[in-house]
């Protein structure tokens, strides 16, 4: 439990630098792009190449599969309709009520966040190193993004970096809940089904967004860095 805190405090962090890139303006906002495709990359070979395998002698995983993806879309869905992940541009769009509405959404996937790294760790040191690489990767995306629309609802930028330090926090509530409900082999592919969402539903359609060879193998580096953590992690 303890080195999974530890992970998820180091992968919450990563949403505060996404809350930094916005609040402090001195970050070059393309190079967020270049986190949304090695992320997606990355996210996709851990959940392919080892929590679904991983979770294949989990009772009834292919259901907690397709469940993990549905949670997160949902609250996506209903509490975020208008959420893309990235720099928010319709200022005119954004409310308040919208920025909280996006806030929950995004509080619920982080939440799992942590349940992703917990369930990793509870298989083996290498499956929650690469889970955790996953995270932390996505997650300064996640922290630029609600910055961005806290500050398009008209907050300061206080609030916004705090909104980005609350989804860390959600991190370590997930690493937490996984121990307390006694560690139950059910959530690694309830966790796989979570992180596919947000790789190949929240990520994906932000790389699509800029065309040329570059973003598609910025993707195929992701997965180039996975295979590289995945031989170094071991070693950890």
């Amino acid at each position: 439990m303890l080195t999974s805190l530890l992970f998820a405090l180091i992968a919450g962090a990563a949403n505060i630098i996404g809350g930094l890139m916005v609040t402090k303006n001195n970050w070059a906002h393309r190079s967020l792009r270049y986190f949304i495709a090695v992320g997606s990359g990355f996210m996709l070979g851990t959940v392919f190449l080892e929590m679904v395998p991983e979770s294949v002698n989990t009772t009834h995983w292919p259901i907690l599969f397709i469940g993990g993806y549905l949670i997160v879309h949902f609250f996506e869905h209903t509490f975020a309709a208008h959420l893309h992940f990235g720099e928010e541009t319709h200022h005119d769009e954004m409310s308040p009520a919208l920025g909280v509405s996006a806030f929950i959404g995004m509080l619920v996937h982080t939440l799992f966040d942590g349940v992703a790294i917990a369930a990793g760790f509870s298989v083996s040191r290498e499956l929650g190193v690469l889970v955790f690489v996953a995270m932390f990767l996505h997650k300064v995306v996640d922290g630029f993004t609600i910055a961005s629309i806290v500050r398009s609802t008209g907050q300061s930028p206080a609030k916004a970096l705090t909104a980005s330090a609350v989804l860390g926090i959600a991190t370590l509530v997930g690493v937490a809940a996984f121990f307390v409900t006694g560690e139950k082999p059910q959530a690694l592919p309830l966790a796989a089904g979570c992180t596919l969402y947000v790789a190949a539903t929240d990520l994906m359609p932000e790389v699509n967004r800029e065309h040329g060879v570059k973003m598609a193998l910025l993707v195929f580096a992701g997965m180039g860095l996975f295979l590289l953590v995945k031989t170094l992690a071991p070693a950890f």
